[in-house]
């Protein structure tokens, strides 16, 4: 019998399916059973709770709809990703009605509020819902926060209670974070030694002169500032093909999404490095 949610969330058809666990030959673990295709997702603990896709993505778009308002739901754009063969999911949803503007010098761009939501059946995935915005004119993502609680948080068990009170802030913590990218904009980076810091920041010597790279590319349109730094990091957490160069090695796995969301928790570390703090707080 087919769940009843209120929501007018699309959910694709590929992450409607409900589980069921069977007993392994190990005590205490069970599989995790996708219901319709007999497929095998996960090992769990025996009283491991595995709430469907649907269930749990309705909740979190109702809550949203009822906490944020008409106004801030509209135009909504929604993206999905998975892996593992559906058990992972993750729901990324735009909302263009929540808006800013960051001037550069040489360029004007949008950034528009953002709400990630991170979903697993299989045990594997730490249910959460994190906040963010998305530049329109790269279509970069951003998540909003510090690294470790961004870490912190990606560890903890999902609450509806603490989410309905972070979305109560959702909309002054927006603009909050578009003041402060409007603020890295104005920090010039002209006299910055910015391959020497790069290669501070990023352990990878490889991975520090692809992002130099990118950072000029980002410069050339933005101008030299910390807002074009910090555009070269996003881009690298929102594309892995040859726009970028940080192609992601094919593992034969389904893991794709998961690579990219290890990507943007990546960038928060290195926002939250102290050298880019310096750099920011020049």
């Amino acid at each position: 019998m087919p769940l009843d949610f209120t929501s007018q969330l699309d959910m694709p058809d590929y992450l409607q399916f409900t589980t069921h666990k069977e007993p392994t030959r190990m005590e205490g673990k069970d599989y995790v059973v996708n219901d319709e295709t007999g497929e095998v997702l996960g090992i769990v603990g025996s009283k491991f709770n595995a709430v469907s896709h649907q269930e749990f993505y309705h909740n979190v778009y109702n809550t949203m709809s009822e906490q944020l308002g008409e106004d801030a739901m509209q135009g909504v754009q929604i993206k999905w990703s998975t892996a593992r063969n559906g058990a992972f999911a993750m729901l990324d949803a735009t909302m263009p009605s929540t808006k800013a503007t960051i001037m550069t010098a040489k360029q004007k761009t949008e950034v528009s509020q953002r709400v990630i939501a991170l979903h697993g059946v299989d045990g594997l995935c730490s249910n959460q819902v994190f906040f963010g915005a998305i530049d329109f004119f790269c279509t970069n993502k951003m998540v909003r926060g510090e690294h470790e609680k961004v870490r912190r948080k990606n560890t903890t068990n999902f609450s509806m209670f603490s989410f309905i009170n972070e979305l109560k802030d959702a909309n002054s913590d927006f603009y909050k974070q578009a003041e402060q990218l409007q603020a890295w904009a104005n920090t010039s980076t002209v006299h910055i030694d910015m391959k020497t810091m790069l290669e501070s920041v990023i352990k990878s010597e490889r991975k520090a002169e692809k992002m130099y790279s990118l950072y000029n590319t980002e410069a050339s349109t933005r101008g030299h500032n910390a807002f074009a730094l910090y555009s070269a990091f996003t881009n690298y957490a929102s594309y892995a093909d040859e726009r970028n160069g940080f192609s992601l090695r094919n593992t034969g796995n389904d893991t794709n999404s998961v690579s990219m969301w290890l990507r943007e928790q990546e960038v928060t570390k290195w926002v939250s490095s102290p050298q880019f703090k310096e750099l920011v707080a020049a």
